[in-house]
This record gives structure tokens, sequence and C-alpha cells, in this order.
């Protein structure tokens, strides 16, 4: 290859790219095939954002209008060249797109790579969407020859992947004219892929669909033959479309290498006209959990791919892959300017709703494709119970729950309605970070002994919705662990009497333990909700969840927290017990007193506020034989 004299820039690839890069070149998973998608998918998508800037700018095209892909195989020199003539790239941006991962979430891929390596040995690596970068896995080196459409100046990157790359200019003769050239020097073990058979196969398989014509040449001097002709496949009636076309369009559009869980394409017409494709997928996509939350779904005008940054979904969709191409929005639009079209508002209107109406409508014909849906992202859909208030009626009925009811099986609410006990008012719930200590959780005791069921709240979104003023068929959510509890009013199994009232020396003895905590809590009552327990922590009436109050403090947006109310359980024995000791031990019933909030801190899942006094206060108990 000519090149200027110009000495080769060497830079380091960041921390992150050098160890994904190690992860790639060290890594033994089976389903190498994944490059060619991704590099092919690279060069689909230059290739669209150069139709998209011809708008404005119809030079860039050039003599040279009809976007292609071609991937030449060279067995004597053991390469394959992945080229397209899309808008390329200068060598700031190659910098940019190559040395660097441009979306956040990069630890979460790095682990969930690592982790599937540690578990699995050789799985599938795509569904990490490693992008350019699964190169590595077949190359020892990679070129890349690129030159941005309207420059006269082209550049060349150059790695082994072993933590360093190279930049410099080279002679335009030995670059595209316009686009960007992939290089890669095969490993031994992955020769078979300068076989024309083999690689045809792949690209058929994995990247037949994607929206811009690809051509093979079996070696370099050869004539180029097509092997895919670049109809987008959403432009097709769905007749002619299978369940393995959908399948590899998703995985090529959606860097995923699972199965859609489901499918929608449909035509809206009528005001506006629009095409939708979309997948919910099967697994979680590793940036699921990104900062900014953003959606996956790309927008076309016309078949002119526009941007995969507008909100066509509202954030808890975000797990959701495709795109939308509509015919009504204006080609010349800017990216800025896009998400405040009333075409667009009314786009996101009508597929939001098509999304949720799916969803149900695959939460009754398919059950268990429903929950394994639900499993994977029902802690996103319920933000949209604290985030989108027009549709919090469809949302709760998509919603399904771990109850003290279910096991390990969802419900539905309006399972859960069907089964309300004699004068229940409200849908009782309970809020933490896991199920099996939710489950086990003192303030249960007495809904479970009337058989209340309680929803079992362990994702953090849970702490929000639930006290945002919802309710369900008019019946209103209550946390089992804040304020005074109504279970009184519910009547107990047959045959069971309600509890005594406490003696005279157990009433007694709560106000002694009142008197005693001082301001450590709010409150110290006897209580309705304890059944087994000696002692549990509550919220007051008025006060904040317990749970989102811990959420907020663990922010820092909380300055504050409420002292909370010790119930006491006056019929437990070591109450009965302790409030029968005399006025002569009143430093023993006042170490008691503070045992018995540490041991309420301890249940609700919390650490003594002095340990040191703590372990004092256990020592002497012990030692005394209490």
């Amino acid at each position: 290859m000519t090149t200027t004299d110009t000495a080769p820039q060497t830079r380091s690839f960041e921390a992150d790219v050098a160890k994904l890069l190690h992860l790639m070149v060290h890594s033994v998973y089976s389903d190498k095939d994944v490059f060619l998608r991704e590099l092919i998918s690279n060069a689909a998508d230059a290739c669209e954002k150069l139709r998209y800037e011809a708008i404005n700018s119809p030079g860039l095209l050039g003599d040279d209008s009809q976007p292609r892909i071609t991937v030449t195989l060279d067995p004597d020199t053991n390469t394959v060249t992945i080229e397209d003539n899309g808008i390329g790239m200068s060598d700031v941006e190659l910098v940019d797109a190559l040395g660097t991962i441009a979306r956040s979430g990069t630890k979460a891929l790095m682990e969930g790579i690592a982790a599937a390596k540690e578990a699995e040995g050789s799985q599938l690596i795509g569904q990490f969407g490693v992008g350019f970068y699964s190169a590595f896995m077949v190359a020892d080196r990679v070129d890349v020859v690129t030159r941005r459409a309207g420059a006269d100046i082209a550049a060349i990157w150059a790695s082994d992947g072993l933590g360093t790359y190279t930049i410099r200019p080279v002679e335009t003769v030995a670059a595209p004219a316009r686009g960007t050239r992939v290089i890669l020097h095969l490993k031994e073990e992955a020769a078979a892929y300068t076989q024309a058979p083999k690689t045809e196969s792949t690209i058929k398989a994995q990247s037949g669909h994607v929206p811009v014509p690809i051509y093979i040449k079996d070696k370099p001097n050869a004539e180029p033959r097509q092997i895919a002709d670049g109809a987008a496949l959403w432009t097709k009636p769905k007749a002619e479309i299978t369940t393995e076309d959908y399948t590899e369009f998703y995985r090529s559009a959606a860097g995923q290498f699972d199965e859609p869980a489901l499918t929608l394409h449909y035509r809206a017409e009528g005001l506006h006209e629009y095409t939708v494709l979309a997948f919910v997928p099967e697994t979680k996509p590793f940036d699921l959990f990104d900062p900014d939350r953003a959606g996956r779904m790309k927008l076309y005008v016309r078949r002119v791919f526009i941007t995969d940054e507008a909100q066509i979904l509202p954030r808890y969709l975000r797990f959701m892959r495709g795109l939308v191409d509509s015919s009504d929005l204006p080609l010349n639009v800017s990216r800025e300017m896009i998400q405040e079209s009333p075409v667009l508002a009314t786009i996101q209107k009508g597929v939001t709703n098509r999304v949720l109406s799916e969803l149900a409508k695959l939460s009754t014909s398919d059950a268990a494709a429903y929950l394994k849906v639900w499993d994977n992202f029902g802690a996103v859909i319920k933000e949209g119970l604290y985030e989108d208030f027009a549709r919090r009626e469809a949302l709760l009925e998509l919603a399904r729950f771990k109850t003290t009811a279910s096991g390990d099986a969802w419900r539905s609410l309006k399972d859960y309605t069907a089964g309300l006990k004699e004068n229940q008012t409200a849908i009782y719930y309970a809020t933490g970070q896991d199920l099996d200590r939710l489950a086990s959780s003192p303030q249960l005791e007495g809904f479970r002994a009337r058989g209340i069921e309680v929803l079992l709240l362990a994702d953090q979104v849970d702490s929000f919705w639930v006290t945002s003023g919802v309710d369900y068929e008019g019946k209103p959510f209550k946390s089992v662990t804040q304020g005074l509890t109504d279970l009184g009013l519910i009547p107990l199994p047959d045959g069971e009497q309600p509890p005594a009232a406490a003696s005279e020396a157990v009433a007694g003895f709560i106000a002694f333990v009142k008197s005693t905590l001082g301001d450590a809590v709010s409150d110290v009552r006897a209580s309705e909700r304890l059944t087994e327990s000696a002692v549990c922590l509550v919220a007051p009436e008025h006060g904040m969840d317990r749970q989102l109050e811990k959420l907020l403090a663990g922010a820092g947006r909380l300055d504050r927290a409420a002292k909370p109310v010790l119930e006491i359980n006056s019929r437990h024995p070591l109450i009965v017990k302790l409030s029968e000791a005399s006025d002569s031990e009143q430093a023993r019933r006042e170490d008691a007193a503070h045992l018995l909030l540490d041991e309420a801190r301890i249940a609700d899942g919390e650490l003594p506020v002095d340990l040191r006094a703590f372990s004092t206060r256990l020592t002497r108990a012990l030692a005394q034989g209490w």
C-alpha cells in the first residue's frame, strides 16, 4: 500500500477498550461468525448516514449514488475485506469510533462477557453488542482505510488488538473514493472465512436483510456477485416474510444474538402513515440499565435513516429494538428538531399504545411466553407506573407480582383482587431488596394469620410508584410497614378468636420502653400485625415508607430520616416475661428496651445504631440469664 511520508501516530486504547480487546483476542467463544454480522451492520449504517447527509449535500454522492457493501476474499493472503461506499470517517472520527466505546454501559458489557465466558465456556458473544471489536476474534491484525465523503484526504487505522493502534494518512490512490475498507488479516484457524461457500452462506443468513445491497468477490480480481438485494424487510408484505427472516433481521439490526420474544410488524394509515418493525428481545440487553435510559429504536423517513436517538418509545419501553419508517416527516428535518415534530408525537403515541396492546394480547394468548418477557423486563415496565399517568391503567393490567400466596409464581392484580378478604379495602404490599427477606418480614405475620395476600415488591422502582397515588379498581395500595393497620376489621379464619387485649403489666412495660427509648423512636405501641415475632419497626401513619426512605437517604436526597415506630407483640412470651420484672431490675429492663429496638432494626435489614452498646447490653443480658 502506498503511503505518505508522515510518520504514523501510535496511541493506546481507552482502558475499557483494552479490556474488551483482551477478551476478544483470548476468547474461546465458539460462534465467531458474529464478526461478519457486526462489520456488515456497521457498513450498512455508514451507507444510511450518507444517504441522510446527501439530502442537503447531494454532491457527496458524486457519480456513485448507489450504496453497496463488497466483501472480498483472498485465500492467498488469508485476508477478508469488507468495504462500503458510505459516509466514511476523518482521522478524528477514527479515534472516536475505534479507540473508545461511545455508549455507556461499558462496565456492564465487560462484566457480562466475562461472566458468560466464565460460566458457560463458549457462548454467543453477539448478545453483548461488541460491534467492530469482534473482528479480533478472527484476526491477528485489522486495517481500516477510510475517506470521509467530500474529503480529499484519507487515513488508515491499524491495530493487532494488543493495546495500541496507529493512525496515518494514506495516498488517495490507496484509499476508497469514499467510505471505509476494513481488512482482516486472519488467524490461521480462521482461514475458512476466505472460502466463498462458508462466508456467503453466513452473510445471507445473518445479514441478508440489511437495507444495502451486498456483493462478494471470491478473489480480489474476480467479478463481484450480488448475494443480498438490499430490499428493506419492513417494506415487504408480511405474507412474504418468514419467522427466520424476522429473526435474522432482528439480530442484525439490534446487535443481539438471541431470538425475538415478540415481533410487531404493521403499517399505520390515516392522518399519518408509517411502518413499524419492532421486537421484544428474548434476553436482557446488556445496556438495559444505562444511566441515560435511552431507547434503541431507529427512525427512517421513506427508507432514509434519520437517527437512532429520537425518543420513539417512552423510556420504560427502552428494551424494544427495531425501527419506524415514516412517510410524512420531512427528509430535511434536523436531528435536533425531530423530537419537537408533531408528526413524531403522533407516531410516539401510536407505537407506544400498540406495543402495550400487543403485550396485553400476549399475556392472554400465551401466558408462559408473556411471563418470560415480564421476568426480563418487568422492573423496567414498572417505571411507567410512576412516569406515565395516562397509561397507568393499562400498565397495571400488564403488571405481575410475587406475593405471599404465590410461591414462585407470578400473580396479576386481577388475581389478587379476586381473593380479597371480607372488609379488605386496600391492596397490601411490602417493599425491600430481597424477596426471601420480604417473605419472612415480621410485619407480614398478622396478614398471613388472616390469609391476606401481600405483594412482595423487591425492585427499586416499586418504592416510588406505589407511593404516587395509584389504585386498582378503586383499591389503594397500602404498605404493611407504614402506619396503623386495619386488621381488626378483617375476620380471622373460622374457629379462631382474636387475641385478648394486653394485660395491665404488658401495657405498663410498653409505656416504660417508650419512656426509655425517648427520641430514638416516634412511638412505641402494641401491635396488631405481629403474631410470632416480639417486635418490628414501621413508619409513622403519615411518614414515608421505610424502604423509600432508605433509598432516598442512600442517594443523598433526604436530609433527615423520620423516627420509626416500634411495635411490640403484647402476647409474645418474651414481652410477658419482661413485663413481670420487678422495679428493682430497672437496669435490666432498660437494657431490654434498647435490645428490643436493635432486634427490630436487625429484622428490618439494618444494623444497630451503636454496635458497641448493643454488644455490651447483649453480653450483660446473656450473663444474667435473660
